[in-house]
């Protein structure tokens, strides 16, 4: 019998993007890709024009715009559905709503094609929890709109789907209600995390003097500046931190449609000598970032695992985060990091000044993070359970 032969379908060329979906395409790819005749197909975005060979795996360009993220899915799930008789393959995987379309056209031509849908954090959950963090301005109530719109047909793939796998049981509980989906169908693999490339170094100390940071001490966020993401929460608790630890600066690390109104919100509060925006770094560069940190902070909303959390731990640092989602599942809480109420700034702050405060509680809570995260969420485990998934569906 030879290889298994898999279709990934993902609006954004996985080699191009390094969001946690593209990050989990690449890093499973290369590792199952002696037992897998794997190709993804993914949109026509940042350049991609012709197909790719990359660690034993192919990337073709199907087109799509490359505007913005609904309009440029839409282009990509049509063009998909016009080719949908002449992809072949044993195994079909979409990631989100990147083959809602596809699956349409998959249907009429054969009912019992095996199709993997692959939830991250649960579009509908994600909608619902940016609309409740309110005072949306007119272009993230748009946003909004647009997720709420992708959600729906997230669902709907997902009801036609023979397996939905998602990043953590709280996903899989919540797209199964949400979504109206049979429990029985769902699995769960976690993301995971290169342990070789994010580990404690000494690299961090040369990073933060580039910046002029002397000896302060560093609160790290990783992610985008979006509403989930809880941004203006750690703003809030900033301002009762540097109270206590004035001799601390705050490295927000990532862009998005907030950095205006975070800037604002500093200013109000005299906290914007307290905090540094780096915006997007370099793939290369983030190890190095991570290790310049002495506790790293986490106060999304909504999170269907967060692989920051992942790489933050793997670097041995202490993580302070709301207990949302599948946060709880990615940290060990009391030992890894401390999780605290949701939206509750006064703890956040609290618990941010409590390892700030304590080194030897810092270093002991790193190396638990650290050999929590390589027992249970390296990228190994997370491509041998994909590949079981695989040959499951294979075999429905």
């Amino acid at each position: 019998m030879g290889k298994l032969r898999l279709a990934v379908l993902n609006t954004q060329p996985p080699h191009l993007y390094f969001g946690g979906v593209e990050r989990r395409i690449m890093e499973t790819a290369k590792r199952i890709s002696g037992s897998v005749d794997m190709t993804v197909y993914s949109g026509t975005k940042a350049g991609f024009k012709k197909p790719k060979k990359i660690n034993g795996f192919t990337v073709v360009p199907f087109f799509s715009t490359d505007k913005l993220f609904p309009v440029d899915n839409w282009f990509f799930n049509r063009t998909l559905a016009d080719y949908a008789t002449d992809i072949e393959a044993d195994v079909y995987e979409a990631h989100n709503a990147s083959g809602y379309a596809f699956i349409k056209a998959l249907r009429k031509r054969s009912k019992n094609a095996p199709f993997v849908q692959t939830v991250h954090g649960v579009l509908a959950d994600e909608y619902i929890q940016t609309a409740m963090s309110g005072h949306l301005s007119p272009r993230m109530k748009l946003a909004s709109f647009m997720m709420w719109r992708l959600s729906r047909l997230e669902g709907e793939t997902a009801r036609a789907a023979n397996i939905v796998v998602s990043v953590s049981h709280n996903s899989a509980k919540r797209a199964c209600r949400l979504y109206d989906l049979d429990m029985a169908k769902a699995r769960v693999v976690p993301n995971g995390v290169d342990t070789e490339r994010f580990r404690p170094a000494d690299e961090g100390d040369k990073f933060n003097g580039r910046l002029g940071l002397g000896d302060r001490q560093v609160v790290l966020f990783v992610g985008r500046l979006i509403p989930r993401k809880g941004l203006h929460f750690l703003v809030e608790a900033a301002s009762r931190v540097v109270k206590e630890c004035n001799n601390v600066v705050f490295i927000i690390v990532g862009d998005g449609p907030l950095r205006g109104s975070l800037t604002s919100q500093l200013a109000s509060l005299s906290l914007s000598r307290n905090f540094l925006f780096l915006g997007n770094v370099k793939e290369a560069a983030l190890p190095r970032v991570y290790n310049g940190c002495d506790v790293f902070a986490f106060p999304s909303l909504q999170e269907g695992q967060g692989i920051a959390l992942l790489e933050a731990q793997a670097s041995a640092k202490p993580v302070v985060a709301f207990n949302v989602g599948g946060v709880n599942e990615a940290v060990r809480g009391g030992e890894s990091g401390l999780l605290v109420e949701r939206a509750n700034t006064g703890a956040l702050a609290e618990a941010i000044v409590k390892l700030l405060s304590d080194a030897p509680l810092r270093r002991r809570m790193g190396v638990v993070g650290r050999e929590f995260v390589i027992a249970n969420y390296t990228w190994d485990i997370c491509a041998e359970k994909m590949l079981k998934v695989y040959c499951e569906a294979a075999a429905v």
